[in-house]
């Protein structure tokens, strides 16, 4: 049968007119490129910089202060604080730090003489694989530049740096994916069935039965958002088991707050998700609300895949609304370093706060379906 050109032009105008009449889904289908094209151009960069540091000078000589001053200037390395009494695993487990040297009392006394080699020992957060080794080249070049300025100076002696890598010591890039990884995994489809749930309910009108019933707007929101929460918590469940069964991770310390924290991350993705459905009278934009809110923003601005320092600052703020930004720390905690609540009350105040606030949005936007009805 002949192809009819009339035909095509005909049905190519005919989805023109039906995307133009749907003017969010033609927002939508224009501007998320254009927005992704941002995102991708200022907030992804493999590049490490401002590295929290600190220095443990045991030494405290100018021969010291000299070789934290060569860190310092490299602006690079951002120095936290420094001293003989600093604590760097401390530093280490509240997070505070990526890394730190250790300088010896000794380190002097070595560096003037000839038949001796001064050492320092580095400490680096290995829970994040590509940023550990980021950082110990960027170390090992500043080493090297000091041993550079002894020799122009007429010394001979060597500085031999010695890393030592905190929570991760083979660097194991499963450990550094895996708990971000199983934070990705869950981020979509708790959101997703919430939202098109309650936005099939208002495009099919069944949205009215329920307003007609003696049940108030609170107790809809939350029997909606608990069966979905359900859902959501099996998700995790099954996710951990998963990770366990497949790819050997399991807890390294107190598993409490990555317990409590996955309660309000399912949480927050469920409200987050109603929110949306109750905002729109379509499945499909549903659809592309929820995969670009919960997941490609998760994926962007959530520290998955490069450090949240690496994003410009103004942006930074924005991903502070993304509740895997905070989960991602919750899991990595418990599957790499074990350092419990003392690096763990932070994301969990957040995920709080969001879910507090997602709530509100959700249960504000089910009344004002309800007037719109």
């Amino acid at each position: 049968m002949a192809v009819r050109p009339k035909r095509i032009i005909a049905q190519i105008l005919k989805e023109l007119t039906q995307l133009g009449r749907d003017r969010l889904t033609l927002t939508m289908a224009l501007g998320l490129p254009i927005l992704l094209l941002l995102l991708y151009g200022f907030a992804v960069s493999l590049q490490v910089n401002e590295i929290n540091f600190a220095f443990q000078d045991l030494s405290m000589t100018p021969s010291s202060r000299e070789y934290i001053a060569t860190f310092e200037r490299t602006q690079t390395f951002q120095l936290v604080t420094q001293g003989p009494g600093v604590d760097l695993p401390h530093l280490l487990d509240q997070g505070r730090i990526s890394g730190g040297i250790i300088i010896p009392p000794k380190f002097s006394r070595d560096l003037n003489r000839a038949d001796r080699t001064a050492n320092v020992q580095l400490l680096l957060d290995g829970s994040d694989s590509n940023t550990a080794n980021v950082i110990r080249g960027y170390a090992n070049a500043t080493n090297s530049a000091f041993v550079q300025n002894l020799q122009s100076s007429g010394a001979t002696t060597p500085v031999n740096l010695q890393s030592r890598l905190w929570y991760n010591p083979g660097l194991e890039t499963l450990k550094y994916i895996g708990p971000g990884a199983i934070a990705m995994t869950v981020t979509l489809f708790p959101p997703l069935l919430a939202g098109l749930a309650t936005a099939k309910e208002r495009e099919q009108s069944t949205i009215l039965q329920v307003y007609a019933s003696s049940l108030t707007g609170t107790e809809y929101l939350l029997g909606k958002a608990v069966a979905f929460w359900l859902v959501g918590m099996a998700e995790i469940l099954l996710v951990n088991l998963e990770s366990w069964l497949c790819f050997g991770l399991w807890f390294v310390g107190d598993p409490t707050p990555v317990i409590l924290g996955s309660v309000l991350y399912i949480a927050c993705g469920v409200l987050w998700g109603i929110f949306l459905g109750a905002s729109t009278n379509s499945q499909s934009t549903v659809i592309q609300n929820v995969s670009f809110t919960a997941f490609l923003l998760s994926l962007q601005l959530s520290g998955f895949i490069y450090p949240i320092a690496n994003i410009p600052i103004a942006i930074q703020w924005v991903s502070l609304l993304i509740p895997a930004r905070h989960y991602i720390l919750l899991t990595r905690n418990a599957y790499a370093r074990g350092s419990g609540w003392v690096s763990d009350w932070s994301p969990l105040l957040g995920l709080l706060l969001l879910a507090i606030l997602f709530f509100f949005l959700a249960w504000r936007k089910l009344q004002t379906m309800q007037v719109e009805s």
